[in-house]
Formats: C-alpha cells, structure tokens, sequence
C-alpha cells in the first residue's frame, strides 16, 4: 500500500499528538481526577481522525452532511476533549474546567452540551450500537457521511458489542468503520500476574472476521499507518471495516507505559513535570 499521506502532514500530526498527550495530563493533574492510561493510547487515532481523516466543520458542528464519531470507551473522555480543542471546537483553556459540576467537560462526554460530541457515551458496550444506528441511518437517507467509532479492547467483552457487529454486517454497512483501541491491559478483569493483566481481547482479527467485517491491523502509534488504514476501509464495499490499533497503554511517558496502575490514576506535580520533559524529548 503507497503512501497517501506527505511527510509535512506526517510531522503535523504528530506534533499534535504530542501536544494532546501534553493536555491530557496537564488537564487530568489541574482537575485532580480522570483517566490517562486509555487517553494516551488512544491519541495518534483520534488525532489523525479530527485533523486527517473526518469531513468536519468546527464552525458547523451539527452540520447534516458531516462524518460523525462515537468514542464507546467514554471514560477515556479528556482525550477527545483535547483533540476537540485544538480543532477549534472550544477554547483550549476550556479544558481547566475538566470534570467541575457546572463545566461543559464532564468525565464522560455529553452531547447535549458540548458541540463536536456526537453521541453521550460512558456505560461500556454501548457506544457501538449507538454508531451503528447512525450509520444505518445515514444509509437509509441515502446521505454520503461516514460514521467512526472507537472501543476499547477492554469493553469488548460486553455482549452488547458483539449484537452490534452482526447487525452492522447484516445491513453491509460499509460507511461505518470501527477502530479498537487495542492496549490489551484493562484496569480490572482476568487475574494475571501482580504487574499484568490478561489479554482481555485474544484472537481480535479472527473474531471480527467470523462476523463478516473488514479487518485491518495497524500500529496505533504510527499515524502513516492509520491514515492508510482509513483510506483503504473507504474502497471496502458491502461490509463495514474494524481497525485493530495495536496500542500502548499510557503511551509517551515510559513510567506510565504498560501498567494498569495508570488507568486512573492522576500524576503528582513532580510525575508531571517528569512527564511532559519526556514527552517534548520524544517529539
């Protein structure tokens, strides 16, 4: 597969995934609370969804025609809040008010009350079915718009998830990519070793498969690599497409790197300090 991308926007966008994981914890660290293992592996994906991939207008954000995105994984909120910001959808020192009651930035995204959030997700499964029905929806009004929809590997143990892949492929819905967030560590779940977790999502591509979906796996580091994958999902017809985005929990701090203790866990001053110099030497 060629290149689809330049190298001027190769370095765009990952200059932006940088400032996103800057944001991230700066704004987890000055709200006292929120999540940052499953922000920070997350981020290439949605930074290469908002300033690549998607047909979006900050200045129109409930515009008919415009692609739409359900992040299912909703507690990992403050990374789309972030990547919204840059965008331009609020303004970046929206994100002190992160988690305060009356503040537009919940923990989990609300969109009712936040232009750019196209669907309130936070009970874990759920968001996909949510993702389906829009892209069903925009079949059967014959509208061009594509629907994306991230979930975590974690989550996809709810049955619920599953319902919705056999739907989505029953209805062939190609306009509709999923993109797994595939860090395989959650916080809680099968029992490993003190310091690790099982994989909570083994054999991910052959599942996926047997419910008849387009299956592309990717480095979900490597925004070349996303960006093909988005590409090539839009030349897939009569069945939608997963994207297995091979992750690392807490990515882009080596100390939070891999360890479920990150998940929720908010970082000190001098954690913070620590991290944002490793993540500026690693830009």
């Amino acid at each position: 597969m060629s290149i689809l991308i330049n190298q001027e926007k190769v370095s765009m966008l990952k200059q932006r995934a940088s400032e996103t994981r800057k944001l991230i914890l700066k704004t987890v660290h000055h709200a006292g609370a929120g999540h940052v293992g499953g922000p920070m592996s997350a981020v290439e994906v949605l930074v290469s969804l908002y300033f690549e991939e998607m047909n979006i207008n900050p200045a129109d954000p409930y515009g008919v025609d415009r692609d739409r995105f359900v992040l299912s994984k909703g507690h990992s909120a403050i990374v789309l809040y972030s990547v919204l910001a840059q965008r331009g959808y609020f303004p970046i020192d929206e994100l002190n008010t992160f988690d305060e009651i009356d503040s537009r930035l919940q923990g989990h995204p609300d969109m009712k009350i936040l232009p750019g959030v196209d669907m309130s997700t936070g009970s874990l499964g759920q968001g996909i079915s949510a993702a389906v029905g829009i892209a069903l929806g925009g079949k059967l009004c014959n509208k061009t718009f594509r629907t994306y929809c991230m979930i975590g590997d974690g989550e996809s143990q709810e049955g619920q998830v599953w319902e919705a892949a056999d739907v989505a492929s029953k209805y062939q819905l190609d306009n509709l990519v999923v993109i797994m967030d595939y860090n395989k560590l959650q916080q809680y779940g099968w029992a490993g070793t003190i310091t690790e977790r099982e994989n909570p999502a083994f054999s991910a591509e052959k599942r996926w498969e047997a419910f008849g979906w387009n299956v592309i796996s990717v480095d979900g580091h490597d925004v070349e690599q996303i960006n093909m994958a988005f590409k090539e999902a839009k030349q897939i017809k009569g069945k939608p497409t997963i994207i297995i985005a091979n992750t690392i929990k807490g990515k882009g701090v080596s100390f939070m790197e891999n360890s479920y203790s990150w998940h929720a866990r908010v970082p000190n001053d001098k954690e913070l300090e620590a991290a944002i110099t490793e993540i500026e030497m690693g830009v």
